[in-house]
């Protein structure tokens, strides 16, 4: 028993002395552990929280210390959009990407339970950056992510460290002539224009924002539309969607009050345009630079969704830009 014990201690000293005296395999130790430290952050968790009595799906990575970026998808899409972008921005940032009501994962509540109306589905947002105790962030906006993102930043000024508009309209001159029907539809408000939008939310409607403007469609991931159609298909999502559309002639009398908001607060913008996107026109990205002088426009040659073939430009442009934010 006590040769055991001995040959036991032996081997003990040896092994830890090996250890202490090999500087190399302490040091490997450290980059192992670094690793699977850095791999652990850079993981995409696909998480759900409840806001507001309604249950929100978000992708979430990076360093949890990070400064925060919060990513607002547009229709008819989701975080799923951001696929390719969080992978890039996580290395150094901490990214969330909700989806909002009635689109992707999160809850689709009945008409007859909630209005869809931006006004809430930016509480629902507050709500779950409430939820998250989010104290200050950088907000990415896209399509009706915009003026979802800019009530949250008009609701929240001292949380918001700076944003980025992908094609997130906040100006007149940047609707296209795609709006014309929409238009006809706000001043009407009758069944028969409603009835007329209903193409808004089937396949052929879909193919063309996506592929409107794009040189390569080859660089148009079929998951994308496809994923987009099937939350569109589902029952009473066309009706949701036509009340949204309606809506959306509250964010234009909005307009006003999103631009005072720029001009009075001069928040860091970063302004990524797909400049052949037939509904948001590169006129409304130049538009930023009358209220916010110092406003960084990129235009891409590209569509309405230029993640899909610009990611890579796009994601370098923010890396850029979140460098130049405050803490």
């Amino acid at each position: 028993m006590r040769n055991k014990t001995n040959k036991f201690s032996v081997t003990s000293i040896l092994v830890i002395s090996t250890l202490i005296l090999n500087p190399y395999i302490m040091a490997q130790s450290k980059v192992t552990l670094k690793k699977q430290t850095e791999n652990t952050e850079r993981n995409i968790y696909y998480r759900t929280i409840n806001a507001a009595g309604h249950n929100i799906f978000y992708r979430e990575s990076g360093p949890q210390d990070a400064p925060v970026i919060l990513l607002l998808h547009g229709y008819p899409t989701s975080s799923h959009m951001f696929r390719s972008l969080i992978p890039i921005l996580n290395k150094k940032y901490h990214v969330i990407a909700p989806d909002l009501p009635g689109f992707g994962y999160s809850d689709s509540p009945k008409r007859e339970n909630f209005d869809y109306t931006f006004d809430n589905l930016t509480n629902v947002m507050q709500a779950f950056i409430d939820t998250l105790e989010l104290k200050r962030f950088a907000v990415y906006v896209f399509d009706y992510g915009a003026p979802t993102g800019y009530r949250l930043m008009m609701a929240n000024p001292e949380k918001i460290t700076g944003f980025i508009s992908q094609n997130g309209n906040a100006y007149e001159e940047g609707l296209g002539t795609a709006w014309d029907a929409v238009k006809r539809y706000w001043i009407s408000n009758s069944e028969k224009d409603r009835d007329a939008l209903r193409g808004f939310v089937k396949e052929q409607e879909l193919r063309f924002q996506y592929f409107t403007g794009v040189e390569n469609p080859e660089l148009i991931a079929p998951e994308a539309y496809t994923l987009d159609q099937y939350f569109l298909d589902r029952p009473g999502s066309d009706e949701k969607q036509l009340d949204l559309l309606y809506d959306y002639k509250h964010n234009v009398d909005l307009y006003p009050e999103f631009q005072k908001y720029f001009r009075e607060y001069q928040p860091k913008a970063l302004i990524a345009w797909g400049d052949k996107d037939p509904y948001f026109l590169p006129e409304g990205a130049k538009a930023y630079k009358r209220d916010i002088p110092d406003a960084i426009v990129k235009l891409y040659d590209t569509g309405h969704f230029a993640l899909e073939t610009h990611v890579k430009e796009i994601a370098q442009d923010i890396l850029d830009f979140m460098l130049t934010l405050p803490d």
